[in-house]
């Protein structure tokens, strides 16, 4: 019998990573039309839409009421279905606020997981954030939400560590890593030379960093790192075929918040960045007729639709992610590069130690990932020379380069969307395997007498 999926999450139009991971999911597991009946959204809301299917369901992210009736719906709506009904919860901290509009100190997440397993519906919740210091409401709300549903999702090995640890102790039977999926099925689709032919970038070699802007993603220093190697190793001439491309506005929320006043601090301190190193960049909303040759640095101040993102992922040369959070579990823009077959500079955050570096021991400085697949740099301002530095061993090394790209393939390849949803699927089916069958099992024997083992 076939299940039904139901998912809640931010969802597209908001403009949230979480949301396109959600949508992409959703878009994997809609292909298995033998295991998967229907898939429908709740989307956690902040007056972001009108949305459309596979969203029936819109939860106010700040009203408490609002939480409680997506409940209720969500069981009346299960009861009423043939099938049994999946329930997949995203969680992230920001979008948990308590009933005093605080963010990050709610209970609406292990509110639904309660609910959802006390009528006795398969609930997965997908931990998008995993700290290794938490709070104690950060540390209870990750402890109930193992407690209260059939499992924990971790796109990130390392992250499962932490949470078997004497910090949460948490079962690692009800932990679970399924790889996060990538959209780039493979590097041909969006083939480099043409893309770079269409937005006038052909004979450049293009850096670039894709995605939501914020303070937190670093690029205060990756506008640094990079004034700084084209001054050290470049000549005139070849400045002039080297562009560095920031690509994706600022997070709508991050805007809207206090006031604007840590937008304009934000942008101030790029401002302050792209003085010191008096490079040469520009504003627009859109790359086509724009002649990249006048210019070191080029903001794309747009929001990225899919078709967009394909293509600048296609053009890239390297990708410079010099993130500050270093306990991010997930980042789309990481796999993607990957599934790309680009070479990624990543600071060591969680997700960029596994994928870069197989969670080995990663010492402090510049560090070629194992199996060469990505280079990994210290967070703030040591990685100002070390981005530097990675920068030029990639820019004057094309074999290098080549080969780098085709071992980040062979572990992009992995991260195919269809392999994660389909992953999921066979883990939702072990669970409910768990609760459902009885017959043929063993006795269950419990101890008697003391062991020397």
């Amino acid at each position: 019998m076939p299940y039904n999926i139901r998912i809640v999450s931010t969802y597209p139009p908001r403009r949230c990573g979480i949301g396109t991971f959600s949508r992409d999911l959703a878009n994997a597991l809609e292909h298995f039309t033998g295991e998967v009946g229907h898939i429908r959204v709740a989307a956690i809301d902040k007056q972001n839409g009108p949305y459309s299917i596979p969203v029936d369901l819109v939860i106010d992210q700040y009203n408490s009421e609002s939480w409680h009736f997506a409940i209720k719906n969500i069981i009346i709506r299960a009861k009423e279905s043939t099938n049994p009904t999946i329930v997949i919860l995203q969680h992230e901290y920001g979008l948990d606020p308590d009933k005093n509009g605080e963010d990050g100190k709610g209970t609406n997440f292990v509110d639904m997981a309660k609910a959802f397993s006390d009528q006795g519906l398969t609930t997965l919740v997908y931990l998008h954030t995993v700290l290794d210091e938490p709070n104690d409401h950060q540390r209870k709300t990750l402890q109930e939400l193992a407690n209260s549903s059939d499992g924990l999702v971790l796109t990130s090995e390392s992250a499962i560590e932490t949470l078997e640890s004497t910090t949460y102790k948490i079962d690692g039977l009800k932990l679970k890593h399924i790889d996060h999926g990538i959209r780039m099925q493979h590097p041909s689709e969006y083939d480099r030379l043409s893309v770079k032919e269409k937005y006038g970038l052909k004979d450049f070699f293009l850096v670039t960093t894709l995605g939501l802007l914020s303070p937190d993603k670093g690029i205060q220093y990756s506008i640094r790192a990079y004034g700084r190697f084209l001054e050290q190793s470049c000549t005139e001439g070849q400045r002039e075929r080297i562009v560095y491309l920031i690509a994706g506005q600022c997070h709508p929320d991050f805007i809207r918040a206090d006031e604007g006043r840590k937008y304009r601090a934000f942008q101030e301190t790029l401002t302050k960045a792209l003085e010191e190193t008096k490079l040469k960049w520009c504003k627009v909303k859109e790359l086509e007729s724009l002649d990249f040759g006048q210019y070191d640095i080029v903001f794309l101040d747009a929001f990225l639709d899919e078709s967009t993102f394909l293509e600048l992922y296609g053009a890239t040369n390297v990708m410079v992610l010099p993130y500050l959070n270093m306990f991010q579990t997930s980042s789309g823009i990481l796999a993607d590069t990957l599934g790309s077959s680009r070479v990624a500079i990543a600071t060591k955050f969680r997700c960029a130690l596994e994928l870069i570096h197989s969670n080995k021991p990663c010492p402090n400085g510049l560090v070629i990932g194992r199996y060469a697949r990505g280079i990994l740099v210290d967070p703030g301002e040591a990685c100002v020379e070390q981005i530097a530095r990675a920068l030029d061993l990639l820019v004057f090394n094309q074999s290098k380069r080549l080969a780098m790209e085709k071992e980040a393939h062979q572990r992009g390849f992995q991260m195919q969307w269809n392999n994660s949803a389909w992953a999921l699927l066979q883990h939702i089916e072990f669970l409910r395997e768990e609760k459902e069958l009885v017959t043929g099992r063993a006795k269950i024997f419990t101890r008697g007498k003391t062991s020397i083992y």
